[in-house]
């Protein structure tokens, strides 16, 4: 019976006509290994048969047949020997996982101390750092001094429409400003009732404190 391979989902085959290679890679990280290069028998058939089909004036042909050579079964046997040998001789760099099934790097992606893999099982040290990093970066934006132009957002004028553009001349302000920067229009309109002195908003037909017409 053939042997089995267990290590066969994160690979590439790099193979070509004359020769088999395979990469290898970590499924947490992406980096691996790549095997040694081994050549191929049936490669270099086909590399004489090129050869003697120029020679004798094209009686043998050459590229139809070249696919149905690199095809062939027993190119094929080849392969599935030389990918036998380049699993076994990357194996020992990977582990899989026993909690997700990824196999990955010993190297850089295994927890030797959880026996589990890193995305399972982070280093405590490296995730205390990065919270630690988090926070500092939020301490950062909560305590950042605030520019002399936004002193002026109090309270009252957070609560009151900022005009981000002029209904004027359409021009975007930059902060909340009492007038236009390009053409001077009022971007503040303090509209009271002249009835009962309540604060109006713009475009309101009537008071909504004592129903006096605007």
């Amino acid at each position: 019976m053939a042997e089995r391979l267990e290590f066969t989902s994160n690979y590439s085959d790099l193979s070509t006509e004359t020769g088999f290679q395979f990469e290898f890679k970590c499924s947490r990280c992406g980096n691996g290994y790549r095997s040694k290069f081994m050549p191929s028998a049936t490669g270099t058939i086909s590399n004489v048969l090129d050869a003697a089909s120029s020679i004798f004036g094209g009686i043998l042909s050459t590229a139809s047949n070249l696919s149905g050579r690199v095809n062939s079964a027993a190119w094929q046997k080849a392969r599935d020997d030389a990918f036998l040998r380049a699993a076994n001789e990357i194996k020992p760099e990977f582990i899989q996982c026993p909690r997700c099934s990824g196999w990955v790097c010993k190297s850089s992606c295994w927890n030797t101390k959880r026996g589990l893999c890193k995305g399972c099982a982070p280093d405590l040290g490296v995730e205390m750092s990065a919270a630690q990093a988090s926070r500092s970066v939020e301490e950062v934006w909560a305590n950042a001094a605030m520019a002399e132009e936004d002193k002026k957002l109090e309270t009252e004028q957070w609560r009151e429409t900022i005009v981000a553009s002029c209904p004027k001349c359409g021009a975007p302000q930059q902060n909340n400003a009492k007038f236009c920067q390009e053409c001077g229009a009022p971007l503040k309109q303090n509209l009271h009732c002249t009835e009962c002195g309540a604060k109006l908003n713009p475009g309101v037909k009537f008071c909504p404190e004592c129903g006096k017409k605007v």
